[in-house]
């Protein structure tokens, strides 16, 4: 290593302990600049962003020797705004809590989930989406096939079957075999033990792959001639747009 290289690293290595022993911390935060307090930071002491600025420094530093957190800067501005003023934030409040989780910020963890979003997300629709089988595997293979579809295509559409009861799955069984028998590609979601509905279910499956960024929307099966089956509300065609 060169002379001026030792000097270079020894000049960052120095000011870098200089900043950790600093109440004022400069932050680079995903390309956002804050300023703050070191006590500001280890507020909690238990959290991962204390435990950042506890014993030697654990972060790199950018080319102005501010520490560097590869995290979405956006929302690091509630982080702060919680730790300096215990004020939980009511503007993206799913994102927000993405960071606290990260941060692990037990108490801004816990007064977030007591809020409408993430209370109504994890108790409500969470919990009955963990009752209905398979639900994210579906999901997934919901989009394979209409990606799989969608060569030389405007749109593309897979079928989906919902099945609230086990009753309801003896009346589809024929016309599931009957599609089988035609080669059609059908993705089969429940049955489930909860209140929400087949529409409740529908719209869940439909938020869930628009936040994968798809461009989707429902429409009711019509039997195709030769379908071998009474019409059941229990089919239905997500159609996914590309352009």
């Amino acid at each position: 290593m060169s002379i001026s290289s030792e000097h270079k690293s020894l000049g960052k290595q120095v000011t870098s302990n200089l900043q950790t022993l600093s109440p004022i911390i400069e932050l680079n935060v995903g390309g956002e600049m804050y300023i703050t307090t070191l006590s500001t930071l280890k507020k909690h002491p238990g959290s991962k962003l204390a435990e950042m600025f506890t014993g030697q420094p654990k972060l790199r530093t950018d080319s102005e020797g501010r520490y560097f957190i590869d995290r979405p800067g956006t929302y690091f501005k509630y982080i702060l705004e919680y730790l300096r003023s215990n004020q939980v934030p009511t503007q993206c409040v799913q994102d927000v809590y993405k960071e606290a989780l990260y941060y692990d910020i037990e108490p801004l963890i816990k007064q977030l989930e007591d809020s409408p979003q993430i209370f109504g997300e994890l108790v409500a629709r969470k919990q009955f989406l963990a009752r209905v089988p398979s639900y994210s595997e579906n999901i997934e293979l919901m989009i394979r096939i209409a990606r799989a579809e969608a060569v030389a295509s405007r749109q593309s559409s897979v079928m989906v079957c919902v099945v609230r009861t086990e009753e309801d799955v003896a009346k589809c069984h024929e016309a599931l075999n009957s599609l089988d028998t035609d080669k059609k590609s059908v993705v089969k979601f429940g049955p489930w033990k909860a209140t929400p509905t087949i529409s409740d279910l529908l719209d869940c499956i439909k938020m869930d792959v628009e936040a994968k960024g798809y461009n989707v929307s429902i429409q009711p099966h019509v039997a195709e001639k030769g379908f071998r089956f009474k019409s059941y509300d229990f089919f239905y065609k997500f159609v996914f747009t590309w352009w």
